[in-house]
């Protein structure tokens, strides 16, 4: 088993994450979240939207020993209460240690300085600085992350890498279900009892702030009800 090193250089990380993207395509979700806490240990996170805990669930069945994976969740003060709920159940029951980061500012400081309804006026511009600024601060301390991406949600997601280089933030970037399909989700929070947001019962196929999320409509895609109508489909944590 590789072991955890914490002095690699950023073509080490680079190096390492392409390799293990071709070696670990094939390997389970659960080999790929125990390749990676092996290798990263403390310097490895999952990052968690809410809309379902099951990376976080893999990752904490993956962890080695009593350690607590690192479950990164950004509030952006635009969530849904089903969300908040879902992040605070998922921290009293799950064994693992949920993190929440914040914006620089509030949503009151920021309808201050840009004008209230900014997610309607620059959507792009709202998302910076709610989710992907804090995000930047929030990865620092690790050297890789884990997403729950997965190829078969949209277009923009289709080649999306088991194991892959994050060029923007200079880390490894892990995406054990990105082979998944929605059903194999579905019979894996069936089979393991996994906490997942009431919004998924009540048409919303992608959960995200309050603001720019829709329920979807019968044979779309389930990013369709992100920012509907605003011709954007990542808020740029992705991109």
């Amino acid at each position: 088993m590789t072991t955890v090193q914490e002095d690699r250089t950023t073509d080490d990380l680079k190096a390492l994450a392409e390799q293990a993207g071709r070696d670990l395509e094939d390997a389970s979700a659960l080999e790929i979240l125990t390749w990676a806490t092996a290798t990263f240990g403390k310097n490895f996170c999952v990052t968690s939207s809410m809309e379902d805990a099951v990376v976080a669930h893999l990752a904490s069945r993956a962890m080695p020993g009593d350690t607590k994976v690192d479950v990164v969740f950004l509030d952006t003060g635009y969530h849904f209460p089903e969300t908040i709920g879902t992040r605070d159940a998922v921290e009293a029951v799950m064994d693992v240690r949920v993190l929440t980061l914040t914006p620089v500012q509030s949503v009151a400081e920021q309808d201050a300085e840009y004008g209230p309804k900014l997610h309607d006026r620059d959507p792009d511009l709202c998302c910076r600085l709610r989710k992907v600024e804090p995000l930047e601060r929030g990865l620092q301390g690790y050297a890789a992350w884990a997403t729950g991406l997965r190829r078969d949600e949209s277009p923009t997601r289709a080649n999306t890498p088991v194991v892959g280089w994050d060029e923007k933030r200079q880390k490894v970037k892990v995406s054990p279900i990105a082979r998944w399909t929605q059903d194999d989700v579905d019979a894996y929070v069936a089979e393991h009892g996994v906490l997942t947001n009431p919004l998924l019962m009540d048409g919303y196929a992608s959960v995200g702030c309050a603001p720019c999320t829709r329920r979807v409509l019968e044979g779309e895609d389930a990013r369709a009800g992100r920012w509907a109508g605003r011709g954007k489909t990542e808020c740029g944590l992705h991109g």
